[in-house]
């Protein structure tokens, strides 16, 4: 029997490798949920759908024969996240979400959201997935115009060691739990197969794209304001200096988890980097 499958955050990171993924298999039909369908790039047979996480109403006709929801929602709102679970369990039975691996250490507002998502999400009735992704590797496409400009990353905590997983990963594990049943009730940590620091994440992007990328450390007085002057807020920012900082004295610790669904390793940091050359050329 053909499942229905909604994919939310379907031109990001994650839910675009998932949809690519997905497109073509017999045993599924895809439809994407997106703002502007018009303008959505997806693959040969994925139905565009117009809908907005934000406006739960909206989302009626998206879910209408869906039987699965990949859901991508790191910063709800959270007076949104009951009446959105909701109108998936009215139509669905069962939801991937894409959380995180600190889900449970409280520390910034996005593991908060996670976790309070997680929550309604485990008081639903769904049939229920969690995919706690530990540090993406996508977020490295945050230095790409400093390494575009100036083949340099000005950045703090060079030593802070990361194990970052590809979306492509998370994607594979996403379409396991969408299309069997052996993955229902489980949260799953996924990581990278390696631990690298900061520092040498920047070295596999500049051997990624042929020309040496240089660190230079920044203080956290100096990252702090120029987080805050990109606009990140306040009580996040230094959430997330905290974490990078104490990730040099404790580094993240690598998952078995993907190898011990699939058989065999993620992709590491220099795949990722190989794959997103362009970005930083």
């Amino acid at each position: 029997m053909t499942k229905k499958i909604l994919v939310t955050g379907a031109t990001g990171n994650v839910g675009g490798a998932l949809i690519a993924q997905l497109a073509g298999r017999d045993d599924v039909t895809v439809r994407a949920l997106v703002r502007h369908p018009e303008a959505a790039k997806l693959p040969d047979g994925v139905e565009a759908v117009r809908g907005d996480l934000n406006d739960p109403a909206s989302l009626h006709a998206a879910l209408t024969g869906v039987d699965s929801v990949f859901l991508v929602w790191p910063l709800h709102p959270g007076g949104q996240a009951g009446p959105v679970v909701d109108v998936i369990a009215e139509h669905a039975t069962r939801v991937v979400y894409l959380s995180s691996s600190a889900v449970d250490d409280g520390a910034d507002p996005i593991t908060n959201s996670h976790a309070a998502l997680e929550a309604v999400i485990r008081a639903s009735g769904l049939q229920w997935t969690f995919l706690r992704g530990g540090g993406f590797a996508a977020n490295a496409l945050g230095w790409a115009p400093q390494i575009r400009e100036d083949r340099v990353v000005r950045w703090p905590y060079g030593a802070a060691v990361r194990t970052l997983v590809h979306e492509k990963d998370l994607a594979a594990i996403g379409v396991l739990a969408l299309t069997t049943d052996d993955h229902v009730g489980k949260a799953y940590a996924l990581t990278g197969p390696e631990q690298l620091s900061q520092r040498d994440q920047v070295h596999a992007i500049g051997e990624a794209i042929g020309t040496p990328v240089r660190w230079e450390e920044q203080s956290r007085s100096e990252a702090r304001a120029d987080l805050l002057a990109q606009g990140w807020p306040d009580t996040l920012v230094d959430a997330v200096l905290d974490a990078w900082a104490g990730m040099v004295e404790h580094p993240e610790k690598v998952s078995p988890t993907f190898r011990d669904l699939t058989g065999h390793d993620p992709h590491t940091f220099a795949d990722w980097a190989a794959d997103h050359a362009e970005a930083f050329r």
